[in-house]
């Protein structure tokens, strides 16, 4: 099952294209830009108090039989946050000190 490639970030709603280089994700697929992940979240994900990676980029040349992103297309979901940026805030500022591999 390939990845959704959700087209925004979480927090600010920032359009995340399939091929954009700042588009970060958990390992929930949660999905925010850099910028939000670095000075909002401080690499903790609201949701599920995982880190972050960098979201992969899919290959827009079909190299492969049915493999780009013309054959499977971005998701075009908008996500958005659940809880508040005030239950965000003291979630992340609870466990930015613990590193991802350790929470």
């Amino acid at each position: 099952m390939a990845l959704a490639l959700r087209p925004n970030c979480e927090y600010c709603d920032k359009d995340l294209p399939p091929a954009a280089r700042d588009a970060m994700i958990c390992s929930y697929e949660c999905t925010f830009c850099a910028d939000c992940v670095e000075t909002k979240l401080h690499n903790v994900c609201p949701n599920c108090g995982g880190g972050f990676t960098q979201r992969p980029i899919r290959p827009a040349t079909e190299w492969r039989p049915g493999l780009s992103v013309a054959k499977r297309p971005a998701s075009d979901k908008r996500v958005h946050l659940t809880k508040s940026l005030e239950d965000i805030a003291v979630h992340s500022a609870r466990i930015k000190d613990i590193p991802p591999g350790e929470r």
